[in-house]
């Protein structure tokens, strides 16, 4: 497997003299243990003390699509040395963290975010993944998945309600028992590019790459009867390299995918609204109940549907708090690194000489 090298990767390792023999890309996390691919081989590899403990937050570990500077050990085990700078990078909110985040993959082009018709069809979520997408520079796709469970029309009713959600999103519609879609989808990966397959549990999306890569590269489970669901079986991610040089990354579902700190991916993902404000009677107007508000307006006409106004606020209400959040981190870390320096300096102080 050979990657082309990004413009952007090419330029730095040549303005900080490294070796693109030195270079490869993380193609699977194990914790702090990673697979990584250079030019010629596959090799084991940990991260150096020095990025451990210089670490900020788990978003400065390596992650699935991260380009990094590595130095062999053997034929077999490297080490990590540093992390190269991300062109896009797909992340959360830290299950469980208050003002962390997770860090999905790094370097994908565009993300194709799968749900299944039926069961787990959901336009509220669907916005969501898109601005997460919008956050990280990355490209979204729609992919209806199962389409061989309902009637044609079901399918173009459920399409044209996303249309009528999210204007311009490209929708592909296939079918992983038929095949039905597959050209479609073949059609959007181009060489050298890298796409990631975002979902919740059981919606096909191992299945897809599976299919994609014509082989079974990925472990998969046959539907639940009782609910036509798929049974989840990927616990990480992991890169693949198509036929046509495309590259892919599977994840696992993800029942919490919370947005972080970027006000712009929202106004991207309700452009709708975004357009509106400009009509608003204040310039400050939070779009919840001053007199002369345009979105309120066209919530009222039916211009705007009531549940992608009620789902904007949703979002913004949880990016503000993580924004506070966030700061209020920061400050903590900040009085707690010149606590630090405070206590050293004394100690150094009061050393014998």
């Amino acid at each position: 497997m050979k990657q082309k090298l990004p413009v952007s990767i090419e330029n730095y390792s040549k303005e900080n003299n490294i070796s693109t023999a030195e270079l490869a890309r993380v193609i699977t996390v194990h914790k702090e243990r990673y697979i990584i691919q250079s030019s010629t081989s596959v090799l084991k590899a940990e991260i150096t003390g020095n990025i451990r403990f210089g670490a900020q937050s788990a978003a400065d570990f390596p992650t699935v699509g991260d380009w990094v500077h590595f130095v062999p050990m053997d034929d077999d085990n490297a080490i990590i040395n540093e992390v190269l700078p991300r062109f896009s990078k797909l992340e959360r909110q830290a299950v469980g963290k208050h003002g962390d985040v997770q860090l999905i993959a790094a370097n994908v082009d565009v993300a194709f975010i799968v749900q299944a018709v039926g069961h787990n069809f959901n336009p509220n979520r669907l916005e969501r993944y898109f601005a997460v997408c919008y956050a990280g520079n990355i490209q979204p796709v729609l992919v209806l998945s199962k389409t061989d469970l309902v009637s044609e029309n079901e399918c173009k009713t459920l399409m044209d309600e996303v249309k009528n959600r999210i204007r311009n999103i490209k929708i592909i519609a296939l079918s992983n028992e038929t095949k039905q879609g597959f050209d479609l989808l073949r059609n959007e990966l181009e060489a050298r590019k890298t796409y990631c397959f975002l979902g919740s549990s059981g919606v096909g999306k191992s299945t897809i790459i599976n299919h994609l890569l014509n082989r079974e590269a990925l472990e998969t489970r046959s539907i639940s009867e009782s609910t036509s669901k798929g049974r989840h079986t990927t616990s990480h991610r992991e890169l693949f390299v198509l036929e046509n040089d495309s590259i892919v990354i599977d994840t696992p579902g993800m029942r919490e995918l919370g947005v972080t700190d970027s006000a712009d991916a929202l106004e991207m993902t309700f452009d709708t609204i975004s357009d509106l404000t400009s009509d608003c009677r204040f310039s400050d107007c939070s779009h919840t109940n001053e007199t002369g508000c345009a979105v309120l307006a066209a919530v009222e006409s039916g211009v705007l549907s009531e549940d992608a106004y009620e789902n904007y606020l949703k979002l913004k209400r949880e990016q503000e708090h993580f924004s506070s959040t966030l700061y209020e981190k920061r400050q903590r870390d900040k009085e707690f690194g010149k606590m630090i320096k405070s206590v050293l300096k004394e100690k150094k102080r009061s050393k014998p000489k």
